[in-house]
């Protein structure tokens, strides 16, 4: 039950009200908890395929990287809330570094090394104006998404990265890591296990800022098995700076055409979970039906975003749907609440003392984190498709859908006529599974005999 010290049931459902202050803050902190871990993940498991992460000499820019994360998701947040004319939903939603380009990212970036990060920077620059572009046109084909497609892709996306889980549990992902003697070792996954464990236990017996934190705590229990156990230093957190200003193309400009195809096409798709979540914000927060204009500025806002936080080294932003849960769950549909948070962001990501702390988190801690993070956008999905009417025809969609996406990924050599371009877009799994929904959604009938 929401606290009425808050304000009154129609001030909470309003998003341009401010709850009081002392209240607002701790509000607006537990939803930078809720989502800060996710942030930051996305970078550095691209710094561990590439193979500039934990211990290699180029490390410093896997720091730079959750640095731009942090603070770009601050800016992309203040963009959504506050609104620039038409950009922005103006409701309260948080923005993060996105899962569901990493499909796509994680081939073209295997064994890269910094030198791929021109290409990558230069496609996210370039994916994020496509995905500007189709703000104009979202609104026009929301009846092409229902809760089938939109599920459907949501869970494709949390499958397609649990391998990433299991990889980091046992230490890390790359040629870099599995040639380590340590690697799926009996102490990997014990640290592992006390992050699932203790976040599983602080989820389900804590209640408010405790339990929305349980991912974060359960890393913490996890650094301090570790440092129990002589495996995490906290040597570059003292030689971090205090101050750390970005640099517009820190990495370089390069047009790698597999990657800017990849990110356009998958921008298609984080618009797609865009929709999905204003309208779960508006459902949860405030009892109505997102409207055109929310949409559509929602997706103006995760383009802008985007190309931004591509100018200086940072990947993806996108609407973050755990944040989504929290609004639903404290009744606080206040934007102010969330620009509190993006504020708490924006400090954080000029100081690269924070980043260097999350880059002492050992690769085996981080994937306990990670096993729980990716399973529950798999069970997002799942929860997104039991609004799903499984009529025969709905569950043949869903079923070709699946097997040819999931196949695909499963077996990415299955296509080697096709050139790297194409096989990496394809062998993602998430843009066939994608297409094929869409299209037999909107050409098949609604029974079949």
């Amino acid at each position: 039950m929401t606290d009425s010290s808050l304000g009154t049931p129609e001030q909470l459902r309003d998003p341009n009200y401010t709850p009081p202050l002392a209240k607002a803050i701790p509000l607006g902190i537990q939803h930078v908890l809720a989502m800060f871990v996710s942030n930051v993940t996305p970078a550095i498991i691209i710094a561990g395929v590439a193979g500039f992460s934990f211990g290699s000499p180029d490390s410093g820019a896997m720091l730079y990287m959750i640095q731009m994360a942090i603070l770009f998701a601050g800016v992309a947040t203040l963009i959504q809330t506050i609104g620039i004319g038409p950009v922005g939903a103006k409701l309260p939603i948080v923005q993060g570094t996105s899962f569901a380009f990493l499909p796509v990212m994680i081939p073209a970036m295997i064994g890269a090394g910094t030198a791929g990060l021109a290409g990558l920077m230069t496609g996210v620059i370039i994916g994020g104006i496509f995905h500007f572009i189709l703000g104009f046109f979202v609104g026009r084909i929301r009846f092409a998404l229902p809760p089938l497609v939109t599920g459907l892709i949501v869970l494709m996306i949390g499958l397609a990265l649990v391998k990433v889980g299991i990889e980091y549990a046992a230490g890390g992902a790359g040629d870099f890591n599995r040639g380590k003697e340590t690697w799926g070792g009996l102490s990997n996954w014990f640290q592992a296990g006390v992050v699932i464990f203790v976040t599983l236990g602080i989820k389900f017996f804590t209640r408010g800022m405790l339990s929305v934190a349980a991912v974060l705590i359960g890393l913490i229990a996890g650094c301090v098995v570790a440092m129990a156990m002589g495996d995490m230093s906290f040597g570059n957190v003292a030689r971090a700076s205090w101050l750390e200003v970005p640099m517009p193309f820190k990495f370089g400009f390069e047009l790698n055409w597999a990657i800017i195809i990849g990110m356009c096409l998958m921008a298609f798709i984080s618009a797609i979970e865009t929709v999905g979540d204003v309208s779960g914000i508006t459902k949860g927060g405030a009892g109505r039906e997102a409207t055109d204009a929310e949409v559509t500025g929602a997706t103006f806002s995760d383009g802008l975003g985007t190309a931004i936080a591509g100018v200086f080294g940072s990947l993806p932003n996108t609407s973050f749907s755990q944040n989504v849960g929290l609004v639903a769950m404290t009744g606080v549909m206040s934007r102010h609440v969330v620009t509190i948070g993006a504020i708490f962001l924006i400090i954080c990501g000029f100081i690269p003392k924070v980043g260097a702390i999350v880059q002492a988190v050992p690769i085996q801690v981080l994937g306990g984190g990670v096993i729980v993070m990716f399973g529950m956008v798999a069970a997002a999905g799942a929860s997104m498709l039991s609004d799903v009417n499984w009529n025969s025809r709905n569950m043949v969609i869903f079923a070709v859908s699946l097997s040819i996406g999931l196949g695909l990924q499963q077996v990415p050599d299955a296509m080697a006529f096709l050139g790297d371009t194409a096989r990496i877009l394809l062998t993602s799994g998430l843009l066939p599974a994608a297409f094929i929904a869409i299209i037999l959604n909107l050409v098949l009938p609604e029974e079949i005999g």
